[in-house]
């Protein structure tokens, strides 16, 4: 007498979502999908690391023209001599503080896109398109880095009023002409970060895929780490190269 088994298990067995350290493939239409997303992560990453590096020839060529210049003298006519012109700045505490701030800014967004990375799993097991609690989480620290860059925008400026305060102006000597530039440069840049954030920001209320939602968090996280580091090394040349 023949005997038929149950071909229940080994069919769920095949349709069950497998996790290899990455997303889930889902079948043929899911490896595809997920190969398309992790294609669009790369080139991504990719174009951020081509402009990051214009940026850091950038500062290397400031930084190195500040170390530089201090160290040359220059001609006085008055005297028809050579003097040292390179004043000492004194930088102001609040540009400590602006540090501090910064590097926060760096954690929460690194926080906000992990939170993405963890929402586009989830909507691939689940199914998700519509917002959840982790949606509103992310937002929340997206938020909370937008403050904080504009926060030390704001603080960049009153360090520029302490500045003018003693008597440093952009004109009155090499050195304080290179404080503005580096700190002025950089804030530029900083202030295009902040509009990738807002950007970010707006995708994910107007409830974006969460794969489209990932890729700008993560290259914009990216590019937010890197102005972070930036900005240390430049404080650092100027409180310890002076």
């Amino acid at each position: 007498m023949a005997t038929f088994a149950p071909r229940t298990s080994a069919s769920r067995s095949r349709n069950a979502p497998r996790f290899d350290g990455g997303l889930p493939p889902g079948g043929g239409e899911g490896q595809a999908a997920s190969s398309n997303f992790e294609m669009r992560v790369r080139r991504a990453r990719l174009g951020m690391s081509v402009a990051l590096t214009g940026i850091v020839m950038i500062f290397i060529s400031f930084s190195s023209a500040y170390i530089v210049r201090k160290g040359l003298p220059s001609f006085d006519p008055r005297t028809n001599s050579l003097t040292n012109d390179w004043l000492r700045v004194r930088l102001p505490a609040s540009l400590l503080i602006n540090t501090c701030v910064l590097v926060v800014s760096s954690l929460t967004m690194e926080l906000a896109r992990r939170q993405a990375a963890r929402d586009v799993l989830l909507a691939r097991v689940s199914s998700i398109r519509g917002p959840s609690a982790a949606d509103k989480n992310r937002i929340s620290w997206l938020t909370i880095t937008v403050v904080l860059g504009l926060s030390f925008l704001v603080g960049q400026l009153m360090v520029w009023r302490e500045l003018a305060a003693m008597g440093f102006y952009l004109a009155t000597s090499p050195s304080s002409s290179f404080v503005y530039l580096l700190t002025g440069v950089h804030g530029v840049h900083l202030t295009g970060g902040v509009l990738a954030l807002l950007f970010a920001g707006v995708a994910s209320l107007l409830h974006r895929s969460a794969e489209s939602q990932y890729v700008t968090l993560d290259v914009t996280g990216w590019y937010w780490h890197f102005m972070a580091l930036l900005w240390v090394y430049i404080f650092c040349v100027l409180e310890f190269v002076r």
